[in-house]
């Protein structure tokens, strides 16, 4: 293959299995052939409203048939997809639209009152056309025309926005070149086997792989990443049209479709879909199940071990780094002596050095340090040359992406996740990572969820706080909770308040939104303390 690129290798896929089924999403059911012919027809539409390559397609979707069709359409016209949280409002699209210089967009039907409003507010030479998901798209569909120029032909160089963050300011366009995201893709979980197949080989092969459920939405790294790398595999893909999770609706598709693979975002996703299980006991067939997946957010011990009592034979697998990069991954099984957090080693695609001299950490100190994370990258954040700098560092004449992950190295080379930096709390000269935190907290069987923050001090400058949210039909107190973290978190550590909240709101990627959390909590500490 002359080049490694999604358009390319998925277009030679359908060429070898036009009628194997690549999506099925409820009743739909999408071929190989079908999902080559309805995304071609999408992309000459596209050039019909003045589309070049190198133009911006936006992507306001749920996960559906027609988010992958527009990505896909995106890059045979050598256009750049960029995702589009569905849960914006118009300010926040607007945003994205005018950040990414987007010339299109392609929004569903609870999404498009937004992104047209969104769109006026566009202030160039262009306004972004607005196309709707379901009767307006299908006659785009049925009514496209090849345009008469040559197409274009796909390349590595090819690019693929993904737009992240927006907890501590506004969402950056990570830049992926399709070769870089191809790779990256296939070498996380072969890092001795550099070289993916060629796509016709993997199409031949790709019915054997059985089948993947992103539970984790499209418009998140982690969903889109895992849905690349399956689709590249001549492998089908199965969607759940909807926002936010419903864990009833999750193991209903894995049985009826005979799931090998799912893929979530953490325990966020994984803690309501154990508690169903739980709750309804021998309900699903699910010996297809072979492994659940998560990148960026990774799995608790607890979570990882109640999944593995009811899937005996199920891999857990977690992978370092999303967005800005694909780290090294690490599996759990049932037969493992001790489920423990995440581990990853100390190699050739993952350092922990010091944040200011760009110096490997000492092993078996407590010095801590920042990840590192080399391999396939992206090229820098879009139109942020300063984020760029500050993100991929040049380290002993290798490229790293630096994303503020810190840790600490054990003697025997084991890394030890602490959290991010941008989150960490400093009390009385401390710093407190909240992972480290919600990590205890999580293994309490009465605690379903929770979050901790720093809230203002005037005597340490920010004391620790958790918010807690109990799981349904337990007890939980303050007194308790302190007497839990005692023995396994030093006391700077250890939470000075626990609120306990109905429930932990979380965006469709799992995040939570900390400075509304943390308002929250600056308000209930006071009143509180005051009364």
């Amino acid at each position: 293959m002359p080049t490694w690129n999604f358009a390319a290798a998925w277009s030679a896929v359908a060429g070898v299995v036009p009628n194997r089924e690549a999506i099925v999403c409820g009743d739909r059911r999408v071929t190989w052939g079908e999902f080559l012919d309805r995304s071609t027809r999408l992309s000459w539409y596209l050039a019909a409203q003045g589309l070049t390559a190198g133009d911006k397609v936006a992507i306001d979707l749920t996960n559906r048939p027609e988010y992958v069709e527009a990505f896909f359409a995106a890059l045979l016209l050598g256009c750049v997809p960029v995702n589009v949280n569905y849960r914006y409002v118009v300010d926040e699209v607007h945003y994205v639209l005018d950040n990414a210089d987007a010339k299109a967009v392609v929004a569903g039907p609870d999404q498009v009152k937004t992104a047209k409003r969104a769109a006026k507010r566009i202030q160039k030479p262009w306004r972004p056309h607005v196309l709707e998901v379901g009767e307006e798209y299908e006659r785009a569909l049925a009514g496209a025309v090849a345009p008469d120029r040559e197409p274009h032909v796909p390349s590595g160089d090819d690019l693929i926005f993904l737009y992240t963050g927006g907890t501590t300011g506004m969402p950056k366009g990570v830049m992926w070149r399709n070769e870089d995201l191809y790779l990256g893709t296939w070498t996380v979980s072969r890092p001795n086997r550099p070289e993916p197949p060629d796509p016709v080989t993997a199409a031949e092969q790709g019915k054997r792989a059985g089948t993947l459920l992103p539970v984790a939405p499209l418009m998140h790294g982690t969903g889109l990443f895992v849905t690349l790398g399956a689709l590249t595999g001549g492998g089908t893909i199965v969607l759940i049209d909807r926002a936010g999770l419903d864990p009833e609706a999750v193991w209903d598709a894995v049985e009826q479709e005979r799931v090998a693979t799912l893929t979530l975002v953490g325990d966020v996703f994984a803690r309501p879909l154990l508690a169903t299980l739980d709750a309804n006991p021998g309900r699903w067939d699910l010996s297809s199940l072979r492994a659940i997946t998560s990148s960026g957010v990774l799995f608790s011990p607890e979570t990882k071990r109640g999944l593995l009592e009811h899937l005996t034979s199920l891999s857990i697998v977690d992978t370092l780094g999303a967005s800005e990069g694909l780290g090294p991954s690490n599996t759990a099984r049932a037969t493992d002596d001790d489920i423990a957090p995440a581990r990853f080693r100390i190699s050739e695609r993952i350092r922990v050095v010091d944040e200011h001299t760009g110096r490997d950490v000492t092993p078996g100190t407590d010095e801590v340090g920042i990840v590192a994370m080399g391999g396939h990258l992206p090229m820098g954040y879009y139109k942020d040359p300063e984020k760029t700098a500050a993100t991929f560092k040049v380290l002993d004449g290798k490229r790293y992406s630096v994303p503020g992950d810190y840790a600490t190295v054990d003697a025997d080379g084991v890394v030890r996740l602490l959290g991010r930096g941008s989150a960490s709390i400093n009390t009385g000269g401390e710093k407190v990572y909240p992972d480290e935190v919600e990590l205890v907290l999580r293994k309490h069987a009465s605690v379903f969820d929770c979050v901790v923050l720093g809230v203002p001090d005037e005597r340490f400058g920010e004391k620790v706080v958790a918010l807690v949210q109990v799981t349904d039909g337990h007890y939980l107190d303050e007194p308790e909770l302190k007497m839990w973290c005692r023995p396994k978190l030093a006391g700077y550590k250890t939470p000075r308040r626990f609120l306990f909240v109905d429930i932990i709101e979380r965006s469709a990627a799992g995040k939570a939104p900390h400075a509304k959390l943390r308002a929250f909590a600056i308000e209930r500490v006071a009143e509180i303390d005051g009364g």
